[in-house]
């Protein structure tokens, strides 16, 4: 008899009364109670925010409803996930540390991959759609923002990184195209394609719009790619593993150079960094294309790190200001605009177009790209999807609930004369002032001067896009803190700039993450076109590289030069294709789930693709064939093709050229929205098809992972290492950025299991 079943016998002898009783350890009850402490106030923060009507509400408990949902979720629900659905495996070497190349494959620090990542997965939607939605109230959005992350955006992100890297960082369209068949895999690839040319051209305009004729904004963010140069040479060559120290010299150089903006500014140089909407747009094709070619660790990854901490730092002083200043939500609770649908801002009633209007910071089909993208080929360990994957899309949700506090906070009569367009308000102080009041929200030309003035503006009219919203609103918060009423303007700008440099990190990845996606497609055309999806072969990507800066760029161009305001024809066609796109990736996600044998935890992607193909299908529906001019693409052009034949030019227009402009435009729009919904509903038809085949018979479906390689790395899991993996990098002589010690062994189970949160919670298992 062994020894363990000696100890079973005695414990099935032993008679309950004489069993010690279990030991409640005192990290456990702290524990217990801490975590009690941050249900409690959650929940008492939901309450205000839900139950109050009339009277004033503190923007504070949008920050602890915020903190607190994004806490618990982050401790247990992503946890849940890491270890019981997904099961990853720390043994398991990731594509970064056997195929590293130095270009597109390198194990990256967790601390510098959190960065890129969450640089690249934020760009304009988390700053601009909430910002949007704040016409409907503040309470629609503070939930679609917190309940889309936690159940559906987070857990894409999660799970799309997790699979693209059991799957050597393959693309989410080549995936597909694996793992559900030639029809639904096709579909997806030009789905997935052509969503992303047009979010990486909305993403470039709202970049536009925030630095066209700003010399501070300009020299700020363009100073930042010679720093981010020097900061992955340094890692790389002078001094590498020294994270803290280039962190520290980065960040110093970065503070110096949003505050020479102001000099540069106010200076001769002024005139040669002001910069007209299509000179940046080329110098934005130029810079794409440059960053989508050059080495990852060269320019990529320590600017995109480099930019976090502006963005961190931002959204953290910002929400610090509110709970010191305690400032009142002024905007109602829920509008009438979210019943009626005649939304100045956008049309539309509250479903399904706050669903797609918040996009990027409740759920957002363009992250699915990048964790499919470039983050796969950096991961050190699978077990640190949580912290990237999870954790990154947890962040920039705050950044929304950020937004769109600083845009309730603001008078109702501002909000809507910077958010309107000209041909609802005018363009006139009087006439916005005028039909802003007839909405019920009170407003004088006085009070829209001053508060040009206060910001050195001439005027903030129809400033749509989000970023002078946001930036109005951080400035009035951030003053009463820091400065009073005379640091109001540097504020502004300096929100203005650091909403650019925001979206400009999702801008290099996304091009890059383009190039890899055309790389498979063109190279899966003929087998004399297959060298193309080597990222070796130079020509190749230069070719490939340029094509995806060439149609992003040009529908670029044309938003510039739309006479509706480009961010007006654009983002409704953005909002559909990334929500579109979300799909997909749910869909691709409860494929993989239901093959590889875990068909009952297919509900942590089912429920959130269901409810977002739903949204989705039903706004691309409304987008299309709705009777509104104000919301229907073809109703739109046919209202303008009347004005045509009758020889009237309606509002918007300034002669039948912009007449003629709008009514192509509108044409485009609708036959995007039509065809890729219609791609979507084939890739959700055939992945049905494959998760009904692989529930009956599991054994006829086969996993297109990698093969089981043992890793030779040691990197803990989270960003602060637990005592078992401080011990682990300590006796393989590591530092905490881990890495591979010298004639290293494959990693040992326990260190793995520690990596992971518990010994036994990563609970390896094969593909099944």
């Amino acid at each position: 008899m062994s020894i363990s079943q000696d100890r079973r016998e005695d414990t099935v002898h032993t008679p309950p009364s004489a069993r010690p009783a279990p030991q409640v350890r005192p990290r456990s009850i702290r524990s217990v109670a801490a975590w009690t402490a941050v249900a409690a106030v959650g929940a008492v923060a939901w309450a205000m925010l839900a139950l109050s009507r009339g009277e004033d509400v503190s923007a504070a408990w949008m920050v602890a409803a915020a903190l607190g949902s994004y806490a618990i979720a982050y401790r247990f629900y992503a946890r849940y996930l890491l270890t019981r659905v997904l099961r990853a495996d720390p043994t398991r070497a990731t594509p970064a540390e056997r195929l590293d190349d130095g270009i597109d494959f390198h194990p990256t620090d967790r601390r510098v991959l959190l960065g890129h990542h969450f640089a690249g997965i934020s760009g304009a939607g988390p700053l601009v759609g909430p910002v949007l939605a704040a016409q409907m109230g503040y309470l629609p959005g503070t939930f679609w923002i917190i309940v889309g992350v936690i159940f559906a955006g987070a857990v894409q992100d999660m799970t799309v990184l997790f699979f693209s890297t059991r799957r050597d960082g393959k693309s989410l369209g080549q995936i597909a195209r694996e793992e559900i068949g030639p029809v639904g895999g096709a579909a997806a690839v030009v789905a997935i394609f052509s969503i992303m040319i047009i979010l990486l051209a909305v993403l470039a305009l709202v970049v536009v719009n925030a630095l066209a004729e700003s010399p501070w904004g300009a020299f700020s963010v363009g100073m930042t790619i010679p720093i981010a140069l020097f900061m992955g040479v340094y890692l790389r060559f002078l001094r590498p593993g020294r994270v803290a120290e280039v962190t520290v010299i980065g960040v110093a150089l970065l503070l110096f150079v949003i505050a020479a903006g102001r000099w540069v500014a106010n200076s001769g140089l002024a005139e040669a960094f002001t910069l007209d909407p299509r000179t940046l747009v080329i110098w934005l094709v130029i810079y794409g294309f440059a960053a989508s070619v050059v080495p990852v660790w060269l320019l990529l990854v320590p600017r995109d790190y480099l930019s976090t901490f502006m963005k961190i730092g931002t959204i953290a002083l910002l929400a610090l200001a509110i709970v010191v200043t305690l400032p009142s939500l002024r905007m109602d609770a829920v509008t009438d605009f979210a019943s009626n649908g005649d939304g100045p801002v956008f049309a539309g009633s509250l479903f399904p177009f706050v669903f797609i209007t918040i996009a990027c910071g409740a759920v957002s089909g363009f992250h699915s790209l990048i964790s499919s993208g470039t983050t796969p080929k950096m991961i050190q360990k699978e077990t640190q999807v949580r912290t990237i994957g999870y954790g990154a899309m947890l962040m920039e949700s705050s950044v929304a609930i950020m937004a769109l506090t600083a845009a309730c906070v603001l008078d109702p009569g501002t909000y809507f004369a910077m958010n309107a367009p000209p041909a609802v308000i005018g363009d006139t102080l009087q006439t916005a002032a005028d039909t802003i009041s007839g909405w019920g929200f009170t407003v004088t030309p006085d009070q829209l001067a001053a508060a040009a003035e206060s910001v050195e503006e001439e005027s903030l009219l129809s400033r749509t896009g989000g970023a002078p919203t946001l930036a109005l609103g951080l400035a009035g918060i951030l003053s009463d803190v820091i400065g009073g009423d005379s640091m109001m303007s540097f504020w502004y700008h300096f929100a203005i700039m650091f909403e650019a440099l925001f979206i400009l990190t999702a801008i290099d990845a996304g091009t890059r993450v383009g190039r890899f996606i055309l790389q498979d497609m063109l190279g899966g055309l003929h087998p004399r076109l297959a060298r193309l999806r080597s990222n070796a072969w130079l020509p190749g990507v230069l070719l490939t590289s340029g094509l995806v800066v060439g149609l992003w760029g040009w529908l670029l161009w044309v938003g510039v030069n739309d006479p509706l305001g480009g961010i007006n024809t654009l983002y409704p066609v953005f909002g559909i294709s990334n929500q579109l796109l979300a799909a997909v990736a749910l869909a691709i996600c409860t494929v993989l789930l239901v093959k590889s044998g875990r068909l009952r935890y297919a509900w942590v992607t089912l429920v959130p693709l269901a409810w977002v193909a739903v949204v989705t299908l039903t706004a691309s529906w409304q987008k299309v064939f709705s009777g509104d001019p104000a919301v229907g693409f073809l109703a739109r052009r046919d209202q303008y093709q009347d004005g045509i034949d009758a020889g009237q030019l309606l509002p918007g227009a300034q002669d039948m050229g912009d007449m003629r402009t709008i009514v192509n435009n509108a044409t485009v729009d609708a036959v995007i929205s039509a065809v890729l919904a219609l791609l979507v509903v084939i890739v959700l038809a055939d992945a049905l098809r494959v998760c009904v085949r692989a529930a009956r018979d599991p054994g006829a479906e086969r996993l297109n992972e990698s093969p089981h390689v043992a890793s030779r790395l040691i990197a803990p899991a989270g960003l602060i290492p637990t005592r078992e993996e401080r011990a682990d990098l300590a006796a393989a002589g590591l530092g905490p950025g881990g890495g591979i010690p010298e004639g290293s062994a494959p990693v040992p189970t326990a260190s793995s299991g520690a990596a992971s949160g518990s010994a036994s919670g990563a609970n390896p298992e094969a593909s099944r």
